[in-house]
């Protein structure tokens, strides 16, 4: 088994990002360019906005000559925040971050962001580790809560890139819409690393490494020294790293996973799952020496 990595592999997407030096246009700059709006569509916007004290979008919406989707869409553009259009809300409905940016779930994903930044800083002394996502059994929303949150993360401007591990029951590409071929285990087996590291499309600093082919050993191959490297790696040239883990129910892959990272945080469905199955992930966690950034309980 080979455990070397070229430094090639990770650097896909390479300067993706916000840009720099680039003048930030007015909301009714972009509002009129997605709607194709004339110089009187503009001037009765004006007017209207100054007699009835509204801000631009709020005028627009009100005079029929845009809608709300228009002024969200403007807003994202003008603070650089990635906001789906609806052919992609139609293809990742699992994203709120992303689909649904000012509804109770993102703010509630949002809290949680900042409680592990906080947790997870002071904890490591400013050097965050990769982030474990567990959970005690399959259905809990352990998938649904990575990529969420590392949507969340990459909106605050860091590169994100999130591991899928579960290679018992991968979906990470599904959610982001990355295309198929080398992924994990690809690496992990031996059989080169090349073009695994995927920008997601239409979230700027979002990457995902996709398990690839699944294989018929996932136990043995995050066990090996592949995989550790493969931490390091990402570690060094990504901000945030959120690892997918298999359930525990599956067996102990989601435990040695979390022990390579060294962080881990646990999703858990309410009335779902028994007490004594959570504790029993929560011990063995513990005992592998890894730092728990938590435990979330999934209400939907």
């Amino acid at each position: 088994m080979s455990g070397k990595l070229e430094a090639a592999d990770l650097s896909i997407g390479e300067g993706q990002g916000n840009e720099t030096g680039v003048k930030t246009r007015a909301i009714g700059e972009l509002i009129q360019d997605a709607r194709n709006l004339s110089a009187d569509d503009l001037d009765r916007i004006g007017r209207y906005q100054r007699e009835n004290d509204l801000r631009f979008g709020e005028a627009a919406i009100a005079l029929g000559l845009a809608d709300t989707e228009d002024v969200l869409q403007a807003l994202a553009q003008q603070f650089k925040y990635a906001y789906a259009d609806e052919e992609t809300r139609k293809a990742a409905p699992e994203l709120v971050m992303l689909n649904q940016p000012f509804g109770h779930q993102a703010e509630a994903f949002r809290a949680i962001r900042s409680q592990i930044l906080m947790r997870t800083q002071s904890e490591n002394k400013g050097q965050r580790r990769p982030l474990a996502v567990c959970s005690p059994d399959s259905g809990d929303g352990k998938t649904y809560f990575s990529a969420n949150l590392a949507v969340a993360l990459a909106q605050l401007g860091g590169k994100v890139v999130v591991i899928d591990a579960d290679m018992r029951g991968a979906r990470m590409d599904q959610v982001f819409g990355v295309t198929g071929g080398a992924g994990l285990s690809g690496v992990l087996s031996g059989r080169g690393g090349k073009g695994i590291v995927k920008a997601v499309p239409g979230i700027p600093n979002l990457y995902v490494i996709p398990v690839g082919v699944q294989p018929p050993n996932p136990l043995e191959l995050v066990e090996g020294p592949s995989f550790g490297m493969l931490l390091r790696e990402v570690s060094i040239k990504f901000d945030h790293v959120i690892v997918d883990t298999p359930a525990s129910c599956y067996g102990s892959d989601g435990v040695v996973i979390a022990s390579r990272c060294g962080s881990a945080l646990v999703v858990t469905r309410k009335d779902a799952n028994k007490v004594s199955r959570l504790q029993e992930l929560v011990g063995s966690l513990q005992s592998g020496q890894v730092r728990l950034a938590g435990v979330i309980m999934n209400e939907l």
